[in-house]
């Protein structure tokens, strides 16, 4: 019995060892503003392959960019796309490319915190450039109070918060006041990380929404499914076309609409300030950042097939957090480009 007993334990010994043998774990790092979808698929991914673990960071669109390209990720994530430069410092350290592949598109809202008001604001372009730009500095500006005609604002200061890391939710908000404000272009620019005239710094989209919680007379910006699951308020955003929208998975749709039928074959592509009376005008895709070659061929297989899942069933969770999905042109060219991951 006691032979027995010896033997099983071997047998079961050696089935663990084959069992941790087989398993794979895969790396990542990189944007906060998809981090609750990332959670939800790879979870739902495991749960299809048990053997398979992607493991995620959500330390922002600039860390993820900076650890896939030194090599300590297998694959990263971002709001904004990589410059040329960037691309070019990859295929440096390389030898070979990065492929950027869009998962789902988000809106980026201005969120606030004013004690005694609970109305839905409106915002101009020319107001939001000149809170950020500390031109606007109190609550009942004519800049941001007319176009808020019955809603009783306080004479307080305006507490800016923005990101205090590299961050792709920071590039689609900069895009934007780039392309709307010729002030804010010439001063600051779009990027990442930016030189900000005003405001105080949170960690990722967790550390501005707990900021502006915090913070009585704050606005700062977040992905959308931050400011709806802390229940706090953001503003309608007066559009390209006049119309002050409220981001929705509709609205963010609408923006997405020119550029899915005319995406370049790199799909680095901006969709902020879009036009047409229904797009919000603060809207972007997300991008996983995956090397084009792979010296480890089980890694390389396990990721084109999570990104075949992603791009199939894989976004019809996407609405449910507050998501919208990807164009089916976008798809259809992304799911041909699986093909480019060696």
């Amino acid at each position: 019995m006691k032979r027995f007993a010896g033997l099983l334990v071997v047998v079961l010994a050696a089935a663990g060892v084959l069992w941790a043998d087989s398993a794979l774990s895969i790396n990542g790092a990189g944007a906060t503003f998809p981090y609750p979808m990332y959670s939800k698929w790879f979870d739902e991914y495991h749960k299809k392959n048990a053997n398979l673990q992607i493991n995620y960071q959500s330390i922002g669109s600039g860390g993820g960019i900076k650890q896939v390209t030194e090599g300590t990720v297998d694959f990263g994530a971002t709001d904004g796309p990589m410059n040329d430069e960037q691309l070019k410092a990859y295929q440096d350290k390389h030898g070979s490319g990065i492929l950027h592949f869009p998962t789902v598109l988000g809106a980026v809202v201005p969120t606030y915190n004013i004690p005694g008001v609970t109305a839905e604001l409106n915002f101009t372009p020319d107001a939001l450039a000149g809170i950020f730009l500390g031109k606007i500095t109190k609550w009942n500006d004519p800049a941001i109070a007319d176009a808020n005609k019955g809603v009783k604002l306080p004479a307080d200061d305006i507490v800016v918060v923005h990101r205090a890391e590299g961050s792709g939710t920071t590039y689609c908000w900069t895009d934007y006041l780039s392309k709307v404000s010729d002030e804010w272009k010439t001063k600051v620019g779009k990027g990442g990380s930016v030189n900000w005239p005003v405001g105080l710094g949170g960690k990722g989209n967790e550390g501005v929404t707990g900021t502006i919680k915090n913070t009585p007379d704050s606005i700062g910006y977040v992905e959308l499914i931050y400011a709806e699951s802390n229940k706090i308020p953001y503003g309608n955003v007066k559009n390209a076309s006049g119309v002050f929208v409220k981001a929705s998975l509709a609205a963010v749709s609408a923006a997405a609409a020119g550029a899915a039928k005319e995406m370049p074959d790199d799909f680095r592509v901006s969709i902020t300030n879009a036009p047409g009376k229904t797009a919000y005008p603060i809207s972007t895709f997300t991008w996983l950042l995956i090397p084009e070659k792979f010296s480890d061929a089980a890694k390389r297989d396990a990721i084109k097939g999570f990104v075949k899942w992603m791009l199939a069933d894989g976004q019809n969770y996407a609405e449910a957090l507050s998501y919208a999905k990807l164009p089916k042109e976008v798809v259809a060219k992304e799911t041909k480009a699986i093909d480019k991951i060696q």
